[in-house]
């Protein structure tokens, strides 16, 4: 009889390079574990990258899914329908009040439609610069604009008019910027790159030079809003408010959603045929997306989301410091959290940790990226911890 395994290797593009000996089929969550098809558990600390904020099936998520997939899936954007727009405003009001939403499937999707608006802004002003190490997604658009040339290079001619500055650093921002610039777009904490995480003054200049300008600064929030940061929204850990941000990943729960919310000096430049999305802001998505919201969004669960990062963010670090022949370096924020280590073996780790039952992210060649839901306990968390620790040991 085939397996999953063998199904996949004849009918699925390889894309994502699973390797059927060491990558277990999942077929059931819930809370921060997995299951998979043996019923081997795992202690989930990628959370979906990024998606389960809330973990695995939480029951607030499949009662509000349950209940608008009973009564209406989807309809075209031609008409209204209540948990878009009671969606929007919950964004709006949660971030910066008086913007406006474009819905949207994912983060590359809702990237593409600030990338769009931003070109539309100013005629003649069509240049983005964004960070080296950057990641914006896998379109024609996003792709040019994540500023690592590996996801690049096999899809040259590229877009014309993005530039790549130095995250971190104003002043590679500042020179780049022309008469031709329409906008700067960065994350506010880089995930893909490997958590790094910007100083103050890098955020507030960024903004001043934007003003300055009169270009557009937009936040990628994709993988480092929804909570992730111990703010609801990354930018809110900054005196500093975006002209456009984007938000997808754990916005949905687990369902795919993407929203670019735009303040309201720039929500009217895209008019009526500009952009559209036949899913974007799909009525199951949106009821999700507003039971996500209603949970990261409270105060006091945020709070706990930051007590859990600093506990992360210390473990970390005693890591990096018990480990600093193995360990480069401990960075991140909240539980958005990465060791860079000084050896190419974060793909055995990685793989290590996921046969001891813990499921963690490689970057590259040198970097173990954790993206825990932030609904884990502390106890889990501690557990989680202590497997981790327990593989690097074997390749201190």
């Amino acid at each position: 009889m085939e397996t999953i395994q063998d199904l996949e290797a004849r009918y699925i593009v390889n894309t994502y390079n699973r390797k059927a000996e060491e990558t277990p089929c999942l077929i059931r969550g819930e809370g921060a574990r997995v299951w998979d098809d043996g019923e081997k558990q795992y202690l989930d600390f990628l959370g979906g990258l990024a998606v389960n904020a809330l973990g695995h099936c939480h029951p607030a998520v499949v009662e509000a899914v349950n209940k608008q997939v009973s009564s209406l899936i989807h309809t075209s954007n031609l008409y209204y329908t209540a948990p878009q727009v009671h969606l929007a405003e919950a964004l709006v009001e949660s971030s910066v009040p008086g913007s406006k939403v474009f819905f949207a499937n994912s983060g590359a999707e809702a990237n593409e439609a600030a990338i769009k608006l931003a070109r539309k802004y100013k005629p003649g002003r069509y240049k983005i610069i964004t960070a080296e190490n950057s990641f914006h997604g896998r379109t024609m658009a996003t792709l040019t604009a994540t500023g690592q040339p590996k996801y690049r290079e096999a899809f040259k001619p590229l877009l014309d008019g993005f530039e790549y500055a130095r995250f971190n650093d104003l002043d590679s921002f500042a020179a780049l910027v022309d008469e031709q610039t329409a906008a700067i777009m960065i994350e506010p904490v880089q995930g893909e790159g490997g958590a790094y995480v910007p100083g103050d003054a890098f955020m507030k200049g960024l903004r001043e030079l934007c003003d300055r300008e009169s270009i557009l600064l937009i936040f990628d929030e994709v993988q480092c809003g929804m909570g992730r940061t111990g703010k609801l929204w990354a930018f809110q850990n900054w005196p500093v408010k975006p002209d456009l941000f984007t938000a997808a990943k754990g916005l949905g729960g687990g369902l795919p959603i993407g929203a670019m919310v735009a303040a309201e000096a720039f929500s009217a430049v895209l008019q009526p045929g500009d952009h559209a999305s036949t899913f974007g802001g799909n009525p199951v998505a949106c009821s999700a997306a507003l039971a996500v919201l209603g949970l990261a969004g409270d105060e006091y669960f945020l709070k706990e989301v930051q007590d859990k990062g600093r506990l992360l963010g210390n473990r970390f670090a005693m890591i990096a410091s018990n480990y600093h022949s193995l360990v480069k370096e401990s960075r991140g924020m909240g539980l958005i959290m990465a060791l860079e280590l000084n050896q190419a073996a974060a793909k055995e780790i990685q793989k290590k940790c996921t046969a001891e039952g813990l499921l963690v992210n490689a970057i590259g060649e040198n970097v173990i990226r954790v993206l825990p839901p932030l609904t884990i306990s502390g106890a889990e968390l501690e557990e989680g911890l202590n497997i981790l620790e327990g593989v690097l040991q074997g390749f201190n």
